[in-house]
């Protein structure tokens, strides 16, 4: 096994990040090389997936690590989905950036193991989002192309979030306060015509 360098964009060989990659078609030695170095390199990277062409192979291949389990995946496809989910993420491949993606929270896969053995994987959540992160990368999407982004264009972040209701916290509290002052300027006002009628 052996450590691969991960490409990041805008670096020299980051063209493969915006590539469809080719199912694969032979089960063997090369493939479980290629499956054994993304796994060291995961590792190394401390991250929770990789997709071949993150390390310069236009292959289905992706790997995918969360708590206990690693799961090696060939020719994944994704035959259901469903829910809604907001989550924040990021990727060994876009460096200092973070951001919100709207994802399924729920992700059914059928895949083939490193012999050739069909597969189901199903997944909710986080953990769902990383199987949806990893498969984009096979189709040339990184997760910058499909976050969320304010009107001028801006990745959002949860600081972007807490930022926003802060604001609209501070508006209502502004509004509240305005409208309190308004009140007691009409009860005065009423209270004064009561007392000229008198």
């Amino acid at each position: 096994m052996a450590v691969r360098k991960i490409i990041t964009l805008g670096e020299e060989g980051s063209e493969a990040l915006r590539k469809i990659c080719k199912p694969v078609d032979k089960f063997d030695d090369r493939l479980a090389t290629l499956i054994d170095d993304m796994k060291e390199t995961l590792a190394h990277a401390d991250g929770l997936g990789l997709a071949a062409p993150q390390v310069g192979v236009l292959k289905r291949v992706v790997i995918v690590k969360y708590e206990e389990h690693e799961y090696e995946l060939v020719n994944p496809k994704i035959i259901e989905t469903s829910g809604e989910s907001i989550d924040d993420e990021g990727c060994l491949s876009v460096k200092g950036q973070r951001g919100l993606v709207e994802r399924p929270s729920y992700i059914k896969v059928e895949f083939f193991d490193r012999h050739g053995n069909k597969q189901v994987v199903q997944a909710e959540d986080y953990f769902a989002r990383v199987f949806f992160h990893e498969i984009d990368h096979l189709d040339g999407v990184v997760f910058t192309d499909v976050a969320i982004r304010d009107r001028n264009g801006k990745i959002m972040t949860y600081d972007d979030i807490e930022e926003i209701e802060k604001r609209i916290k501070e508006q209502e509290a502004k509004e509240a306060k305005k409208e309190k002052k308004a009140k007691k300027q009409r009860s005065a006002a009423s209270k004064s015509v009561k007392e000229k009628k008198k």
